[in-house]
């Protein structure tokens, strides 16, 4: 009438919650991390040769770097936020999690200045090609995240285990 208990380590409770948990966002967040790299090669890709076409070799570098930049300093974030995921087992992850992030974006601050110094008076940067790369890699982008989000199913309850109820 009823089966017989399982003595197995590898299926007690004690060894299952051993394993690491991740945030039910972490698998969403990975996907918009693929489909972006996607995206940066296509829009890479495709500014690089319209740069070609507009200012032949000058157009074809700014539209690249452009384009390279812009999904650079997006993915900073993401990886801010799968490198805090690490941490989410600890009692200080809020603090980690938003440490990371706005470290990150105050990184991400602070080299934007920097190339925008470095690279304003290249002879070998076309300005307006560079900027309406940066321009289609952030808004491409933006367009892969909400196509992820928008097709993904996250549960409305949160994460926490029963230990770390509030």
């Amino acid at each position: 009438m009823t089966d017989p208990i399982s003595h197995d380590p590898a299926t007690t409770p004690e060894v299952a919650s051993e394993e690491r948990r991740v945030p039910s966002s972490q698998p969403i967040l990975l996907r918009a991390v693929t489909v972006g790299g996607i995206a940066a090669v296509v829009v890479t890709v495709v500014m690089s040769v319209i740069g070609w076409c507009v200012d032949g070799g000058t157009g074809l570098a700014s539209g690249a770097l452009g384009s390279v930049s812009a999904f650079v300093f997006l993915g900073v974030t993401a990886a801010s936020i799968l490198v805090s995921n690490f941490f989410v087992q600890s009692d200080f992850y809020v603090v980690i999690f938003f440490g990371l992030v706005l470290g990150s974006w105050i990184l991400k601050f602070v080299l934007f200045i920097v190339a925008a110094l470095l690279l304003k008076d290249q002879p070998w940067i076309n300005p307006t090609m560079f900027f309406i790369s940066v321009i289609v890699g952030v808004l491409a982008s933006l367009l892969v995240d909400v196509f992820v989000v928008a097709k993904s199913r996250v549960p409305y309850v949160g994460d926490l285990s029963k230990d770390r109820a509030v």
